[in-house]
């Protein structure tokens, strides 16, 4: 009891580094791991959406596949070619990747 009684009192008066330093460590590893690549991969995307012209070729968040045909600009949509004579309007938001590498059609 004695012996339980004198720890008690010794971790009472003390400062714990080693609980900040744990709290600082692990958002640290956080950072580094999830929130900074996370920023970067949205730099990307965003320079890849101010980079398109009409003839890009595109992947939609959806998976769709197609040609930028119109900017619209000032709007916030932009018209891709699906297929021969089939456009659509898709939000500029959901427009991810160069589709570079498209789908045979048969």
């Amino acid at each position: 009891m004695y012996n339980l009684i004198q720890a008690a009192a010794a971790t009472k008066g003390g400062f714990d580094w080693s609980m900040i330093i744990m709290i600082v460590a692990m958002f640290a590893i956080v950072y580094f791991f999830m929130i900074k690549p996370q920023r970067k991969r949205q730099k990307e995307i965003e320079n890849f959406r101010k980079s398109l012209a009409i003839g890009s070729k595109v992947v939609t968040a959806s998976g769709v596949y197609g040609t930028v045909k119109s900017l619209n600009e000032g709007q916030p949509y932009l018209t891709i070619e699906i297929a021969k004579g089939v456009t659509v309007q898709i939000d500029r938001n959901y427009v991810y990747a160069e589709g570079s590498q498209q789908p045979q059609q048969q």
